[in-house]
């Protein structure tokens, strides 16, 4: 298992305005950002423990999940974080065309419009797929996609105590876009013990900028 894998160090060599895969390097910013929620256990606790140190972050939502639970979702935003869009339906989108993928994706800008106000919304595909379809239709509607440099993998362990010991072992550096998630308990857990002494040791936690065009 590799929490920087090959894919996105490519396609961390795009501009800016095409794939999002890091933040700032310069300073003592990293960027939490979480996948496949909300999920009405594990995603409150998350927000309680991200309000307690004073860390924002970005949440890419399933449209799908954020009906079922929009009080979350209201949560999120009145929190501060970026709400981003993780697709309507969480469908492979190997397994879908790409006109496909952008109605599933413009579905999910619809639904959320209504938390944030927002017509789009910083867009993280599921399971990270990316065509190039795909990122030539998104350059020329002026919209970048957000990606991550570092995998926490916290979603093959149900162990946090292994969660924590991979983030130990191999720290996020400055201005990593750390992938997670907030469908399941080890992250979070795995978090409570490592944010209070990150937070300690001067790192800050941001949430992702908004691209121009989804102000």
């Amino acid at each position: 298992m590799n929490i920087r894998p090959k894919k996105h160090q490519i396609l961390g060599l795009l501009p800016r305005s095409i794939v999002q895969t890091h933040g700032d390097r310069a300073g003592t910013g990293r960027f939490l950002s979480f996948d496949d929620g909300p999920h009405p256990e594990h995603t409150p606790r998350l927000l309680d423990l991200l309000a307690a140190h004073g860390v924002r972050a970005s949440f890419f939502v399933v449209g799908r999940h954020a009906e079922q639970y929009p009080s979350i979702v209201e949560r999120i935003v009145r929190d501060g974080h970026l709400l981003g869009n993780h697709s309507y339906s969480h469908t492979r989108f190997a397994h879908m065309s790409t006109a496909d993928q952008v109605a599933d994706l413009e579905r999910a800008d619809r639904l959320l419009a209504a938390f944030d106000g927002r017509a789009r919304h910083r867009i993280r595909t599921p399971q990270g797929h990316v065509t190039l379809p795909l990122l030539l239709h998104f350059a020329r509607s002026g919209r970048s996609l957000a990606y991550w440099c570092y995998d926490s993998m916290d979603y093959h362990d149900d162990d946090a105590a292994v969660v924590v010991r991979r983030l130990q072992t191999q720290p996020p550096r400055a201005g990593d876009i750390v992938l997670m998630h907030d469908d399941g308990a080890a992250g979070m857990h795995a978090l409570a013990e490592l944010l209070p002494a990150w937070c300690r040791d001067g790192w800050t936690f941001h949430a992702l900028e908004q691209d121009a065009a989804c102000e």
